[in-house]
């Protein structure tokens, strides 16, 4: 890896849920049950699902993604958003008021969100050292380029910076899939 190089990943749908809605999905009390680690430190893939019901459609079989936040956000990509029936807005993480609703099905209950639901806006982790390298600053937007046969540069993209994250680009699924990459696929960043 290069200087001006970082790693690439593909969020697919996911959500985040607040203490609340865990425990009107899956019972009152209930504790995620962590299945494996993510690569943003404290972050993890809960076992749990949910199934998403908007306007048009179902989406079964949702990851929750864990530790519980003080929000519930629901991460789609385009595709899911037609899928659905809905019209989610590109946004950063957490900027979710006026954003579009569905209902959240579980094995206990259900939670109709009134808004919460976003494709969220491409991204890149970095720890503070990072940055530094990078010669970056927190919410910084730059472009970023990805190699091989259908090579693409992104822009636009929130740098974010943090002494507790790691090192890596965000993009859905869609995007990711338009560019032909991969998890952990090197990209070039290009201020």
């Amino acid at each position: 890896m290069n200087n001006n190089e970082l790693p690439i990943a593909l969020s697919n749908r996911h959500i985040h849920l607040k203490k609340e809605h865990i425990d009107v999905l899956f019972g009152l009390d209930h504790e995620l049950t962590k299945m494996k680690d993510l690569s943003q430190p404290g972050q993890y893939a809960a076992m749990e699902k949910v199934d998403l019901e908007g306007k048009k459609g179902v989406i079964k079989g949702v990851r929750v993604l864990g530790p519980a936040r003080n929000k519930t956000q629901v991460e789609i990509s385009k595709t899911d958003s037609f899928a659905l029936g809905i019209e989610a807005p590109v946004r950063d993480s957490g900027d979710l008021d006026g954003s579009a609703g569905l209902k959240i099905i579980g094995p206990k209950g259900e939670v109709v969100l009134e808004d919460g639901v976003i494709i969220a806006a491409r991204h890149i982790h970095m720890h503070t050292e990072d940055a530094k390298r990078f010669g970056v600053i927190d919410k910084q937007v730059v472009s970023v380029k990805t190699k091989g046969k259908r090579a693409i540069t992104f822009k636009n993209v929130l740098v974010r910076v943090n002494a507790n994250y790691a090192l890596e680009m965000h993009v859905d699924i869609d995007e990711g899939n338009a560019a032909l990459v991969k998890n952990y696929d090197l990209v070039e960043l290009v201020k």
